[in-house]
């Protein structure tokens, strides 16, 4: 029992002496089991740099309608509900409103009556040019009607056009398709009275949708037309898209722009729904990269483990290349074929002894 005491206090007045001369104890760690750890063999491969944003499925330019009524007026027919599918001409709305048929009429009647006019002044024009052959009229009076018959055909003509734009008026009153689509809203009914403010039906073309997304201000620059991009559907699918636009000029202040992309094919994805967006924006083909996870850092400096061939692990510092949130390229440090431990690392002596599972 009292050499177990002796040899403590000797190891405890050792240990103080070396504090003492070195200025800073030297930590050693003697491992004597084996430390379990997760390797990955380093191959080429290509990662890619991403942006992510939030976006909205939405209506192709030219694939979204809203109907609104020309004037104010009552809704006299409306066959369609929504959920319904249209094709081009078929009747969506027909509105009765009285002040454009009666435009119409008083339009009609002010044309009728210049090209009377227009008539009389054609047949004055004939009879003065006549008389004055025969000097039994003045030139003044036949420079006067022929005046009046420019005039009456400027009337014609003025009267002809008015009457075109109120028949054009007119004929809004009734609605029909433009293009093949679904009625996404319905918003009156047959009976009611409506204003032109009033949205009165919206069809859209589901087979034209796209997604708005909202791409921090700072990213535009590294997105380009035609770039690949996923679509993260609420649900987990991953569908492919690709870039389409962006913006040209952004609004001062402003922390995100609309960068408008494609589906990949056909989408069953309803408009309105919000979808995670991933564009590529950089790619590097045959790169050594590394799980994020693998790196540990100390300062700016970044270091991966090793997993050697005398089961130990070893600390390699390396330089880092482009990063995204699940990897890091590594421009130097490491070859092709080096074991990285991915697992286990972490707080891992330089030299630990290890067991290492790929």
């Amino acid at each position: 029992m009292i050499r177990p005491r002796w040899c403590l206090l000797v190891a405890v007045w050792l240990a103080a002496i070396a504090t003492a001369c070195g200025g800073k104890a030297v930590e050693e760690v003697a491992t004597t089991a084996a430390v379990p750890v997760k390797t990955i063999t380093l191959a080429p491969r290509t990662i890619e740099g991403i942006v992510t944003a939030t976006g909205i499925v939405t209506p192709a330019p030219g694939a979204d309608w809203t109907i609104n009524p020309p004037e104010a007026g009552r809704i006299m027919e409306m066959p369609k509900a929504v959920g319904d599918h249209v094709k081009p001409g078929d009747l969506l709305v027909r509105f009765e409103i009285p002040s454009l048929s009666t435009e119409v009429a008083n339009k009609r009647a002010e044309l009728q009556q210049a090209r009377a006019r227009l008539e009389n002044s054609r047949a004055n024009v004939n009879r003065l040019t006549t008389l004055v052959e025969h000097g039994v009229a003045a030139q003044k009076e036949l420079e006067d009607a022929r005046r009046e018959l420019a005039e009456a055909q400027a009337a014609v003509t003025q009267g002809e056009t008015a009457t075109a734009n109120a028949q054009v008026a007119a004929s809004r009153t009734v609605v029909r398709a433009r293009f093949a689509g679904v009625v996404a809203k319905r918003a009156h009914n047959p009976g009611d009275i409506v204003e032109p403010a009033n949205e009165i039906l919206r069809v859209l073309d589901p087979d034209r949708l796209q997604i708005v997304a909202a791409v921090p201000v700072p990213e535009l620059t590294r997105i380009a037309a035609g770039r690949a991009a996923r679509v993260l559907e609420p649900g987990g699918a991953v569908s492919p898209a690709r870039v389409l636009t962006r913006p040209a000029a952004v609004e001062t202040g402003a922390a995100t722009a609309d960068v408008r992309l494609a589906f990949g094919s056909t989408t069953r994805l309803a408009a309105g729904t919000p979808v995670q967006i991933e564009i590529v924006a950089e790619q590097r083909p045959n790169a050594l990269a590394v799980p994020q996870d693998a790196i540990v850092r100390e300062g700016d400096a970044a270091f991966v483990f090793i997993a050697g061939a005398d089961n130990k692990a070893h600390k390699q510092q390396v330089s880092l290349g482009l990063t995204t949130p699940r990897d890091a390229e590594i421009v130097g440090g490491l070859k092709a074929g080096d074991k990285v431990i991915v697992q286990g690392q972490q707080g891992l002596p330089d030299g630990a002894a290890i067991t290492a599972a790929s």
